[in-house]
């Protein structure tokens, strides 16, 4: 057999050894689908080779014994977590209806005998269903309709004035293409010898 270069021999022992090294390390390393230490943490690499936390399951500190889970942006910005000290949802922080008045003259309302927008919202989508629930009322006398549309599409039942509208239901269109942007909300009422009312309590997105 002829004689290597001792130059070649070294570089091969150097390759066995690095191949060794790489072979222990994947071996040994926590598998991704087990939590290490009380945590579970996916982490991306950053342009500057730095790596950053992307999802953290598990304790938040060795002081604290509740679970924790947070998901972080691209920037290392904590987009969600969730409270540890109650439970429930820590960030974001959504969006809650306010106070509204409770003096029907200030409602939205309308006399017209056809049907007419009396009140309009705009809201991004997040979620394919969506719950809405509006006060109806009526002045002495007169009787109505009241009914709701997204994007001009009829959301939920038409319902007589004075009655409750309380309707939970998907989203017109489809939440692939239409999740992210904002959808027109509006409520129209019709009323006969007198006044219809209308008043949005309460909206939310839900889940399907």
């Amino acid at each position: 057999m002829p004689q290597l270069p001792e130059d070649i021999i070294d570089r091969l022992n150097q390759m066995e050894r690095r191949i060794t090294a790489l072979s222990t390390a994947v071996n040994t390393r926590p598998p991704m689908n087990e939590v290490a230490n009380g945590q579970l943490t996916v982490r991306r690499t950053n342009a500057d080779g730095s790596t950053a936390p992307v999802l953290q399951m598990g304790a938040s500190s060795p002081n604290t014994v509740r679970p924790v889970i947070r998901i972080f942006d691209g920037y290392s910005h904590e987009i969600f977590a969730d409270d540890i000290m109650t439970g429930g949802l820590a960030r974001p922080w959504l969006q809650l209806l306010p106070p509204v008045d409770q003096n029907q003259a200030r409602w939205p309302s309308t006399t017209s005998a056809s049907f007419a927008m009396i009140a309009q919202s705009f809201n991004p989508i997040w979620q394919p269903k969506m719950r809405l629930t509006v006060y109806t009322k009526v002045s002495s006398g007169a009787t109505g309709q009241v009914k709701v549309l997204v994007d001009g599409q009829p959301f939920g039942p038409t319902v007589t004035a004075g009655q409750t509208y309380d309707h939970t239901g998907l989203l017109p269109g489809d939440i692939q293409t239409k999740f992210g942007k904002v959808m027109t909300v509006e409520i129209h009422a019709m009323a006969s010898g007198g006044t219809v009312y209308a008043q949005p309590v309460l909206m939310y997105g839900t889940q399907t």
